[in-house]
């Protein structure tokens, strides 16, 4: 497995003709951004593979999971204001990133999202710990519903993290996956995968 996180603000990398012609249709915002993670998903894939970036056989359509040619193995990335975070793996996985200081209602996003057990142990810590916990818990919902390849909408709620916040479980379909989590200066990360995968911890690149 491997884990790369690039600020958002670094210079543009090359993107292929059909990337240049979806990022064209969409927002000036939402155009940079899609032209920066298809960019850095190249480059760092090309760090790799030892091949040219727009080499790389890379589907990632807007709004859609990205895919790699078989035998490629499985990519995901994720992005906040001012990072990204890519991850690569033999087998399917899913990443997802936040600012460590992001601002939101805990309370009410865990009341409104999380199983009762969940909900439950939230409200037994400080304010503080609320606030964290709950962001953990939501990036490990959303690095599982990567790697399940699901929707927010459909799956959020049957996403349920254990207590040591090292494994997810979908109540519906009875996946299980393990959960690595990183907090590396401002930012929190949470990767997902398989269970039964046993290597050593991934290393975090930074761009």
């Amino acid at each position: 497995m491997a884990l790369w996180l690039f600020s958002t603000k670094a210079s543009l990398k090359p993107i292929t003709k059909e990337e240049e012609l979806l990022a064209n249709d969409l927002p000036d915002t939402q155009a940079r951004q899609f032209r920066h993670s298809r960019g850095y998903v190249r480059h760092a894939l090309a760090s790799l593979s030892k091949l040219p970036a727009l080499d790389i056989p890379l589907k990632a359509l807007p709004g859609k999971p990205p895919v790699l040619r078989e035998g490629w193995g499985h990519v995901s990335f994720s992005h906040c204001r001012d990072a990204l975070l890519v991850g690569w793996f033999h087998k399917s996985l899913g990443v997802d990133l936040e600012r460590s200081d992001r601002n939101f209602a805990a309370i009410q996003v865990a009341k409104r999202y999380f199983s009762y057990e969940e909900k439950e142990a939230i409200l037994r810590l400080d304010k503080a710990a609320q606030r964290v916990t709950v962001l953990d818990q939501w990036l490990i919902k959303e690095a599982a519903i990567k790697w399940q390849r699901g929707t927010l909408a459909s799956d959020l709620t049957h996403w349920h993290s254990g207590p040591d916040l090292a494994t997810a479980i979908h109540d519906l379909y009875h996946y299980r996956l393990h959960v690595h989590r990183i907090h590396y200066k401002n930012w929190r990360m949470a990767i997902a995968f398989d269970e039964s995968e046993n290597y050593p911890l991934p290393l975090l690149c930074i761009g």
